[in-house]
Parts: structure tokens; sequence; C-alpha cells
């Protein structure tokens, strides 16, 4: 779904002040609920630019010129000449990959100061060993395939941004607070009500969450993940996210998660990431899985090719 663009263009001084999370913050604001608790509802965009980690290539520098940012945003909207569509993603109108983050950041990462994952060295060479099984066995059940292609989950918790659906539709009661994520229609219920987590013997795709208020910030902890958790970072089923949306103005939630995992990083890490009201945009079903073919196509294509192979290593041919 295409949301509305935060112009890029103009430029804010104050944006550019070093280790702040500068968003449209208005001290003074203050809504609440009727039973007392920061409002935070309504429709968020967590659609971003900005990568979650910095490129190697721009080693220590943390904040993009307001030009630099310009143009990145540019780049998205065509990068190549018009031509024929396809049945594909033919058509940059499609994609709604958002901007860069309102502080001009290189990277959502803010900790560690080089916004790199500070992946471990076990986990680097175990990746490596998985990529380079994949390249030669990317089909050969469906074990080698990921949730995304059966429409389980796809951006996982917390999310990542993708090419697009990256909204958020939050609504909230005294005892819960629910996040409907677009892609994949993944429905949050969080319970802020003070009960304990599942037990640990207890797994989920997305894990267990459980939340409470710290003064105007909501706190969620996300622990009990699965062994088949796909993150769009290196995790485990060990990961602990800890979560924190406050409400800065009518338009705007500061955004922060950090990811402890002593199994896959050397230290814990932390992302930031301010999200936008989208006022006027609205979610609709995404029936991913009605009609789904994928895993059945793919398999059957990979065999297909496994067949040519044969066929054409032959001694008769």
């Amino acid at each position: 779904m295409k949301a509305k663009s935060i112009t890029l263009l103009v430029v804010i001084p104050a944006i550019l002040l070093a280790g702040n999370v500068i968003s449209q913050t208005d001290s003074s604001y203050n809504q609440r609920t009727p039973w007392g608790d920061p409002d935070i509802s309504g429709m968020w965009s967590y659609a971003s630019l900005t990568p979650l980690q910095r490129p190697e290539r721009l080693g220590e520098k943390e904040f993009y010129t307001p030009e630099e940012a310009a143009q990145i945003f540019a780049n998205t909207q065509q990068d190549v000449a018009d031509r024929p569509g396809d049945v594909g993603s033919y058509n940059y109108q499609w994609f709604d990959r958002g901007e860069v983050s309102a502080d001009f950041r290189t990277s959502l990462i803010v900790e560690p100061s080089n916004g790199r994952l500070p992946v471990n060295e076990a986990t680097i060479a175990s990746q490596r060993e998985r990529a380079e099984y994949l390249r030669e066995h990317s089909a050969d059940s469906w074990l080698d395939r990921t949730n995304w292609d059966r429409c389980i989950t796809y951006h996982g918790v917390p999310a990542v941004s993708s090419g697009y659906n990256n909204s958020y539709h939050i609504v909230q009661n005294q005892d819960f607070v629910a996040i409907h994520v677009e892609m994949i229609h993944d429905v949050r219920i969080i319970p802020i009500d003070g009960r304990p987590q599942l037990h640990d013997n207890i797994r989920q795709w997305n894990g267990d969450s459980r939340g409470y208020w710290d003064g105007d910030t909501l706190v969620v902890r996300t622990a009990n993940y699965s062994d088949k958790t796909r993150h769009r970072f290196p995790s485990s089923r060990n990961t602990i996210a800890v979560e924190r949306f406050r409400r800065v103005g009518e338009d705007m939630i500061d955004y922060s998660f950090t990811i402890e995992d002593p199994t896959v990083y050397d230290q814990s890490w932390t992302a930031v990431r301010p999200m936008p009201r989208l006022a006027d945009y609205k979610q609709y079903e995404y029936a991913c899985h009605e009609g789904n073919y994928a895993m059945t196509y793919i398999l059957r294509g990979a065999r297909a090719e496994e067949a040519r192979a044969l066929e054409q290593n032959s001694p008769e041919n």
C-alpha cells in the first residue's frame, strides 16, 4: 500500500544534533485515554530507507546530509528508465519503502556506535555455512524454504521494514495493547496487566510479549521465540527484545528496540526509528495464504530442474 511520503527536502537545522533521535516532538503533548494511559492508538508507519546497520563503506559517518538523504529517496522513486510492464513488480509506484529516518541517520542501529550488528564469530560461520548450503539446496524440501513462502509470518518482532505494507494499527484498552501489522496481517496482543511471561517451554513464532507503562513510554519485553522464528536480522530461540513506544506529538511516536542474545551477539544492540502517523491510511485484508501455491510450485520446479539436468548429463545425450 502506498503511504503518503514526508518531504525530505526541507532542511531543519536542529535535525543534525548528534546522539539524539529528532522527530516531530511537542514537549507539551500529553494526550491520554479515558482511563489515563498515554494514547498511542492509531495508524503508524515503520517504513524506512535507513538500513538497519550502517553500510561498511560509510565507516564512522553517523548522519547523511539533507542532500544525500534527498538523493537516496529520489533513487527509490525511479532508478531505471520506464519500460513495458510484466506480471512481476514492474513499477516503483507499487512499493512504499519510506524515507531516510527523520534524523538522517545512516543506520537504525545507534548502539554500538559503529552502527553495525555485533554478530559473534560462531554466528558468522554458521550463516556462511547455511548460505553455501542453500546455494546448492534451495528447494530440496519444504525445510529449505522460509516461513514467508507459506504466509505464516514475515517481518517478525521487532519488525524491520521491507518494500511495502510497513504499517501498524495500534488499539489499546486498560489491560492490553494490540498491534495489527499490515504485512501478512500479524496481530500482536500484548498484556499490560502484570501477568507473567509464558513458561519457557512454550515457544511461538513471534515470541511472547508482555508490556508495562514506564511514565509515558510503553515498554514491551518479548521472549520465548521458536526455533522456527525468522527475523530480518540474526536471532535464535534465546533472543530477548525490549521495545519502547513513546508518543511525542500528534503525528509521531519515538520507537526503539534493544536485542539481547549472547548466543548470537557479542553485546546487546539498540535501534531507533521515528514512526510517523498515517492519518488517512487504511489497512485492507492481506489475503496472502488464500490461493497460495508457492511451496508446491517452488518444489515442483526444483524437481523439474533436477530431471532436466539428469537428462542433459545422460550418456545417451
